[in-house]
């Protein structure tokens, strides 16, 4: 019985040490008035399994995590159309939320929609990481956005430590853009795509919003415990710091979706913060994304 009992601790052990870095919870829907063969059904169920392990099964880094390290994140891809047999057309949904320290409560750092998705699937086909070369799109994406989001954990943990997974993930748009697939390039119309998200992210003049993912988790939500007071006031030392990117190049998607992902932690955290100090994130809010400043007037309320 010892012996038995010892066995099954030696495999939680291992489980443990040989995790890896995501924890993703994968869902496919498919448009209400899109008609879907059984065939098309049958496959899109395959996927979703498939791309469950895909993102959770392969080593996305050199780094050993435990269960409880592991980056909790969502996909939710929306089948919108089925131009051609085994063709798909959709968007994608990207979260990835950080966890507070000495806490259960997590803190939503990426909410992404990626309404540039179109790839080719059929059933008993594995998606695979081809780190220096395009295998297909669909691969290229998932891989693309895992890499990312890693980058932000690690940005929001120690400063610039993401750098190697954001350069990973240009490396992926360098390889996926002669496809001629949607979503990689920067002549496309407008700049809220993977080519701009990567990008910006990895130019200088974008540095203050890494030092801010950085401040904001680290010296704002890790030390709500001990001081809630102090760690709001960091948090706003933290959202200053982007003023200067947002004056040069506003309304960029990078800082829009952070600002984003804030917002709702932001009316929380602020509920029973005085008026002025309400006042002061709202202000600071709509400055830093003012085409969003009606959706902040709710944390005066």
């Amino acid at each position: 019985m010892l012996k038995k009992y010892l066995f099954i601790i030696l495999l939680i052990y291992l489980r443990s040490v040989n995790a890896q870095e995501l924890n993703c919870q994968v869902s496919i829907i498919t448009d209400a008035k899109l008609e879907v063969t059984t065939t098309e059904q049958q496959a899109l169920k395959q996927l979703e399994e498939v791309i469950f392990d895909f993102m959770n099964g392969t080593k996305w880094t050199k780094d050993k995590f435990t269960m409880e390290e592991r980056i909790n994140c969502s996909v939710q891809l929306q089948i919108k159309n089925i131009p051609t047999m085994g063709t798909f057309s959709g968007s994608i949904q990207v979260l990835m939320s950080r966890p507070s320290f000495n806490s259960s409560y997590n803190s939503l750092v990426f909410n992404f929609l990626d309404e540039n998705v179109v790839f080719a699937y059929s059933r008993n086909t594995p998606l695979y990481y081809a780190k220096n070369a395009f295998r297909d799109n669909l691969s290229s994406i998932l891989s693309f956005y895992a890499l990312f989001i890693i980058g932000m954990d690690y940005d929001s943990f120690s400063p610039n430590a993401g750098t190697p997974f954001f350069t990973e993930a240009q490396q992926i748009v360098a390889n996926a853009q002669p496809s001629g697939a949607a979503g990689w390039k920067a002549s496309e119309t407008g700049k809220r795509n993977r080519y701009w998200l990567v990008d910006n992210v990895l130019q200088q003049l974008f540095q203050p919003l890494r030092d801010c993912n950085y401040w904001y988790h680290r010296m704002g939500i890790d030390k709500l415990y001990e001081d809630k007071d102090r760690g709001i006031r960091e948090i706003y030392k933290a959202m200053l710091k982007l003023k200067p990117v947002v004056q040069t190049r506003p309304n960029t998607v990078n800082i829009i979706n952070f600002v984003f992902c804030k917002t709702d932690e932001l009316k929380s955290l602020l509920a029973e913060s005085d008026t002025k100090q309400k006042t002061d994130f709202v202000n600071l809010l709509k400055r830093l994304d003012p085409g969003n400043s009606s959706r902040f007037q709710s944390i005066l309320n």
